[in-house]
C-alpha cells in the first residue's frame, strides 16, 4: 500500500479499535455522508473481521435535504419518520455502537431560509430526543470522526485548487488524530491518561466558579458540588471504555443551569447545520442568553436559541489548551468537531448527566435539582484563545488560575 493508504487503514482501526472500542457481537450503525461511500466500505470490512454482528449503513445527501427544505410544505418540514426514530431507539436498548463519520459542507444552507432550516433540526432533535439521551448519557459507545468532502476542504483552503484542497484536509485529519505516527495507539493511551490528569486535579479542587475574562468575554460560571470534570473517555453501560471524539483535547463538565452571568464572545466560527455563524456574542443573566450580537449568522443564531425552553442555556463547559496540535495547526476547520477541540468551549442546550455523580441512576426532578439544563440542542462553541484568563473560586472563597494565556496554569 501507498503512504495514504497506509495512513488511511491505521485511521480506520484507530475509529474501530480506540474510537468506538467495537466489541465482539455488537451491532455496528455508521451515519455517513454518500460521498464517504468508498470508506465506509472499509470501516465496514474492518468491522465485521473484528468480530461485529451487523454493519448497518445510514447514508444522508446534504443537497436532498436542502431540496426539502426550498420545496417542501411547512407541513413536510414537520415530518420525521417515525420509524427511524424508533428504530435508532429499539437499536440502543440492544447495545448499538454509532459511528457518525463528519463531512459538513459548511455554507450549503447559508442561503436558504433560516426559519426554514431551523424547522427541520427542531423536527428532527424532538423525534430523536430519547435516542439522544442515549448518546449523552455515554450509555452506548458512540464516535464523532471526519472525512474531507470537496465542499468542506474549499472553505478552509481556497487558495488550492479542489483535489490539493482534499489532500490537504486529509493531512490534517492524519496529524490532528496521530495517525501519522507508526502506532497510534499507544500514543492515545498516553495522551487519554494525560487528560485524565488534569480532570482529577480539577476534580480533586472542587471548584464552584470559573471567573472567565478575555477579549470581549467577562464571564462567571457556578458548578454545583455533585458534578464532576471527566475527558473524552467515557464508560458505557456495559463496563466498554470508549473515545467518543476524534480527535479530542477537552476536559469538561457541566455549569449549574442558572449559574451563569456575564458576556462572552466567540473565537471562532460556528458551523451549526451547514450555515457559519461568525463574530458573535452572547450575554448570560441568572443562566440565561438575554442579549446577543453576530456579524453574520443572525437569524440562524435567533432560531437556535429559540429552538426550545432550554436552548438559551448551558449544558457544558470545557477547558481546551490553546497550545495544542489542532489549535498550532494554525487552520479554523469550519468543523466543530476540530474547532471545539482547538479552544476552550462552552455549548449551549442539553446537559450531560455523565458529568453528575449517579447521574445515570438520577430521575429528571432530580438532575432539575441540581441546576441540569434540558434540551433538544446541544451546540458546541468556541471562546478560547492565547488571551483567555480562567480563574477558578473554592467554597473557602480562594480563588486560583486554572488558565493563563490560554493555556493550563498548573
Amino acid at each position: 500500500m501507498n503512504t495514504f493508504q497506509v495512513k488511511l487503514s491505521r485511521y480506520a482501526d484507530l475509529i474501530l479499535q480506540v474510537g468506538l472500542n467495537l466489541q465482539k457481537g455488537q451491532r455496528l450503525i455508521i451515519h455517513a455522508p454518500i460521498s464517504a461511500s468508498s470508506f465506509v466500505r472499509d470501516i465496514t470490512s474492518k468491522a465485521y473481521d473484528l468480530g461485529a454482528k451487523n454493519v448497518i449503513v445510514d447514508y444522508d445527501d446534504e443537497q436532498l435535504r436542502k431540496i426539502k427544505i426550498e420545496k417542501a410544505t411547512d407541513e413536510g418540514l414537520k415530518d420525521f419518520p417515525q420509524w427511524k426514530a424508533k428504530g435508532y431507539l429499539e437499536m440502543a436498548k440492544e447495545n448499538m455502537a454509532l459511528l457518525n463519520l463528519s463531512a459538513p459542507n459548511p455554507e450549503i444552507f447559508q442561503d436558504s431560509d433560516p426559519s426554514r432550516v431551523a424547522l427541520v433540526n427542531k423536527t428532527a432533535g424532538e423525534a430523536m430526543k430519547d435516542f439522544r439521551q442515549y448518546i449523552s448519557g455515554g450509555r452506548i459507545n458512540w464516535l464523532i470522526a471526519a472525512i474531507p468532502t470537496k465542499e468542506w476542504a474549499k472553505t478552509i483552503f481556497p487558495e488550492l485548487s479542489t483535489d490539493d484542497a482534499v489532500s490537504k484536509l486529509w493531512e490534517q485529519i492524519f496529524y490532528t488524530t496521530r495517525v501519522d505516527q507508526e502506532d497510534p495507539v499507544p500514543l492515545w493511551k498516553e495522551h487519554i491518561s494525560a487528560m485524565n490528569t488534569r480532570a482529577d486535579y480539577l476534580n480533586r479542587r472542587k471548584y464552584k466558579t470559573l471567573h472567565y475574562k478575555g477579549p470581549g468575554t467577562d464571564l462567571t460560571i457556578d458548578l454545583h458540588t455533585q458534578t464532576k470534570w471527566l475527558c473524552a473517555e467515557f464508560i458505557n453501560d456495559q463496563e466498554v471504555h470508549f473515545v467518543p471524539n476524534l480527535p479530542t483535547e477537552e476536559v469538561f463538565t457541566i455549569p449549574i443551569k442558572t449559574g451563569v452571568n456575564g458576556t462572552v464572545s466567540s473565537t471562532k466560527p460556528l458551523n451549526y447545520g451547514g450555515n457559519l455563524i461568525q463574530n458573535f456574542s452572547l450575554t448570560f443573566k441568572d443562566g440565561k442568553v438575554v442579549d446577543f450580537q453576530a456579524e453574520q449568522g443572525y437569524e440562524v443564531l435567533k432560531n437556535l436559541l429559540s429552538a426550545d425552553e432550554g436552548a438559551p442555556y448551558l449544558g457544558e463547559v470545557a477547558l481546551v489548551p490553546h497550545d495544542s496540535p489542532i489549535s498550532n495547526t494554525g487552520i479554523v476547520f469550519n468543523n466543530t468537531l476540530f474547532d471545539e477541540n482547538a479552544s476552550c468551549h462552552i455549548a449551549l442546550g442539553n446537559a450531560l448527566n455523565i458529568c453528575v455523580e449517579k447521574g445515570k441512576n438520577m430521575t429528571k426532578e432530580e438532575l432539575d435539582n441540581i441546576g441540569f439544563n434540558d434540551s433538544i440542542i446541544h451546540v458546541d462553541f468556541m471562546i478560547g484563545s492565547g488571551e483567555l484568563d480562567i480563574e477558578g473560586e473554592r467554597t473557602d472563597g480562594t480563588k486560583e488560575p486554572i488558565f493563563r494565556n490560554g493555556n493550563w496554569a498548573f
